[in-house]
């Protein structure tokens, strides 16, 4: 049976002419201020046990202004996997035909000297400050409560709801389909930690991992944490590190229970299963034991949610008592704590992007000096990055020093008998090195040649003779250490996988020179003889060739066409988009979509060189990069604009923002997740997380200089009266990293000031935070969301996906 209310200037039987059931959506009702309503009913022949629903016969005009609610029937048990209306979304389903128009508050934003805030060195200061005129700063609450804030969002969901209703069978067909290539019930490989294996198992139908460990060359399971357990009645939850003691009988693990990335330490007793006394609220999330069961290093973060102090805890010690190791008082940057591989020495960092320094404490003699002070490397000097890990009597550093942009290998006694640095190997200016990780008989390397990441590996008693490359067979690649934590292995643990390959772990013999495959990503319904991958370069405007990296399915496509193109970039922090594989991606090409990345400028694809060329005044050329791989396939006739989309996430929705100002002829359509859009205003305060210490990455526009250069490129304030390409924006009440207000506020104003009618829809997450829902199954469901809402722009949704 469904019930259909509906304005009484309508007759049923136009209603049910246009009807278009649906299987498993919403029951939709219908309340206009037309006149009375009247309700209906009508029989669903065929038995349909899910709910079908019916599209609405009333034209735009006499829609004016209404409220769309959808009802589901209750059930006991909502399975994620069929029926993910009901597990996900909160039902009745508000759904709103206009855009909500905010209010507008006069409100003056200062660039410059601002009593009481430490914006960077005073006489760089503009003074007296610029004023910059922003009337939606209204929508910025930095606790997340304002009722007006929250019924905003509100607003902009239901209205999303609205826009994308007809996109319902589409968005669950998707959806299912990402499951369908999906092991759901799977295992992780088993890693060594002394007699024990840990490894993690997922199971069909449950959202979280389950975190495992048995005796080697056994098959004893214990379950040492199920995050099904802990997660349930939970909005989100997730865990950010976890760590065993020496003896292994203690367990600690970190969880964020909102999304706002301040993690609470807990401990647990793993032959009781009990959990300790012992609770740390508000740290950052990483954890590290010293050498024995019962002293603990973690990190906390001030006001701005900046990692600043180091402590250490004793277990079964008041928190309030622990031990300050370390105080970072400069606000760029950022403090840290790891330890070495060979479990000797905890590492203190100090890192900006352009900077860092690092102490270290000898574990085995805190045992016997408890108030043992940490020991300086190098003192900071600006502009020198440089990290480490121990082997035997020295230290292994990855630094630019020396004018070695793209960093190099050199050891130091780690008795600090000498302040020396020697280099390994001398620097190569094309080869960009990482990190370094150390074991009892060999030493690896992490970095990047000819834009791919590699793995070197030698032997420190003869490192130059003995330097080996792991080779694989695509050029292609994405390779990376996996988890090694025995210092004393003879084997390294690593991951592969390519556009077109999964995910692989392999063990590599360094004296064998073997590769051995031990779990190849099992992905169901997928054959990778279909699909295709390539990279090509396009030529930016000072001639500089930009790789693309393109992955099509080989029957969805006509080489001799022009074919539908989804473009992704990022191009900051020096992070690179990889060639790797993902399940997500393949609704996008069995439908016909050509996937690309760009590897713009201010990403790291190609060496720090390629980083260090768009910050600062330069930034600009991260989206003029983006543009001319835009041009490069249309240009090549690869595509057309009507068929080219894009994407970006975080910085790389500042990117989509950029760009979309720059060259919105370019593109029919773009999803911009999280997106950094309201540059200037948000690099100007420093009570907002993240800022001061990207001062270094963007520049300060209380500075004149970078307020200048920014103002050029920053997207919120550079929306023009032009047309626009529809746009998805998708954001988080609690994500610290990019707050929900920005995408907000650029929604709006570009809604304001744009000259067509194509769609501006932002979907805002209430329970979540950067990185999206930590559910996995809602994570795929608000994926097909952004899918739908793309392939129907290309025009490549299927038959079936309106039905």
């Amino acid at each position: 049976l469904v019930v259909f209310a509906y304005s009484s200037s309508h007759g049923l039987a136009g209603v049910a002419r246009k009807t278009v059931p649906l299987a498993r959506v919403p029951l939709v009702t219908v309340s206009t201020k037309v006149g009375a309503g009247v309700v209906a009913a009508a029989a669903l022949a065929g038995g349909m046990k899910r709910l079908m629903a019916l599209r609405s016969a009333m034209t735009a005009s006499s829609m004016s202004k209404r409220t769309i609610a959808a009802h589901a029937t209750e059930v006991k048990e909502v399975s994620k996997r069929d029926d993910p209306w009901n597990a996900f979304e909160k039902l009745p389903l508000r759904l709103e035909k206009e855009p909500p128009v905010p209010k507008k508050i006069p409100h003056k934003v200062p660039f410059g000297i601002v009593q009481g805030d430490d914006r960077g060195p005073e006489k760089d200061l503009m003074n007296p400050p610029k004023m910059k005129d922003d009337d939606l700063f209204w929508i910025r609450d930095d606790d997340r409560k304002d009722k007006d804030v929250i019924a905003h969002l509100e607003a902009e969901n239901a209205y999303t709801n609205y826009v994308t209703h007809h996109l319902r069978a589409a968005r669950e067909n998707i959806y299912k389909e990402i499951l369908s290539h999906v092991q759901e019930t799977d295992q992780s490989v088993p890693f060594p930690i002394g007699p024990f294996e840990y490894y993690y198992r997922t199971v069909e139908g449950s959202s979280y991992r389950i975190r495992c460990r048995r005796r080697k060359g056994t098959e004893d399971e214990q379950v040492i944490l199920d995050e099904n357990v802990e997660a349930k009645g939970k909005k989100h939850y997730d865990v950010g590190d976890w760590e065993v003691s020496l003896s292994q009988r203690i367990m600690a693990y970190s969880v964020d229970e909102q999304g706002y990335e301040d993690y609470t330490l807990m401990f647990k007793d793993l032959h009781t299963g009990e959990l300790l006394p012992d609770k740390i609220e508000k740290t950052s999330g990483s954890i590290v034991f010293g050498n024995d069961d019962e002293t603990v290093f973690y990190a906390t973060m001030d006001e701005a949610h900046r990692t600043n102090k180091i402590w250490m805890h004793k277990l079964g010690s008041d928190s309030k008592e622990d031990r300050l190791l370390y105080t970072e008082d400069n606000t760029v940057f950022d403090a840290g704590l790891f330890k070495t591989s060979s479990k000797r020495f905890l590492a203190l960092t100090s890192t900006s992007s352009e900077t860092s320094e690092v102490s270290v404490i000898d574990l085995n003699e805190l045992k016997l000096q408890p108030t043992l002070q940490p020991k300086v490397i190098r003192k900071r000097e600006k502009g020198l990055i440089y990290s480490l890990d121990h082997h035997q009597e020295d230290f292994y550093i990855t630094t630019n020093a020396d004018g070695a942009r793209n960093f190099k290998l050199v050891t130091t006694p780690s008795d600090f008998s000498s302040d020396k640095w020697t280099d390994v190997f001398a620097y190569d200016q094309n080869v960009k090195i990482d990190d370094v990780t150390c074991f009892s008989s060999f030493i690896a390397l992490e970095g990047r040649q000819d834009g791919f990441s590699q793995i070197w590996v030698f032997d420190p008693q003869d490192p130059k003779k003995s330097r080996q490359t792991i080779a694989f067979e695509e050029k292609a690649h994405t390779v990376g250490l996996s988890t090694n934590e025995e210092f004393s292995s003879t084997v390294i643990r690593l991951t592969y996988d390519s556009l077109t390959t999964p995910r692989r772990t392999y063990e590599y013999d360094p004296n064998m020179k073997e590769l051995k495959l031990l779990k190849e990503q099992a992905v169901p319904n997928y054959d990778p003889s279909l699909y295709k991958s390539e990279r090509q370069e396009a030529e930016a405007k000072d001639g500089t060739k930009i790789p693309i990296s393109l992955v099509w399915r080989k029957d969805a496509i006509s080489p001799s066409t022009e074919s539908p193109v989804h473009l992704y970039g990022y191009g900051s922090y020096e992070i690179c988009i990889e060639p790797q594989f993902s399940t997500a991606r393949l609704p996008l090409l069995d439908r016909g979509v050509v996937y690309a990345i760009a590897h713009v400028r201010g990403g790291g694809e190609m060496g720090r060189t390629w980083y260090e060329s768009a910050k600062y005044a330069d930034k600009v050329l991260t989206f003029s990069d983006f543009v001319a791989c835009a041009n490069h396939l249309v240009d090549t006739k690869q595509t057309t604009p009507d068929k080219l989309t894009l994407e970006g996430r975080s910085a790389g929705g500042l990117l989509v923002g950029a760009v979309v100002n720059m060259a919105p002829y370019l593109f029919k359509a773009g999803v911009a997740g999280v997106p950094f859009v309201d540059v200037l205003s948000t690099m100007s305060d420093p009570n907002i997380p993240l800022t001061t210490g990207e001062w270094e990455e963007w520049g300060n526009p209380n500075t004149p200089k970078d307020f200048k250069d920014m103002s050029v490129w920053s997207p919120y304030d550079n929306i023009k009266p032009q047309n626009y390409p529809n746009l998805f924006v998708a954001s988080g009440l609690f994500d610290p990293r990019v707050a929900y207000w920005e995408p907000a506020k650029w929604v709006a104003k570009l809604r304001e000031i744009k000259t067509d009618s194509n769609h501006v829809l932002l979907k805002c997450d209430l329970d979540s935070g950067h990185f999206s829902a930590s559910d996995r199954y809602r994570h795929h469901w608000e994926r097909a969301l952004e899918l739908s809402f793309l392939l129907e722009q290309l025009g490549c949704l299927r038959k079936q996906d309106y039905v």
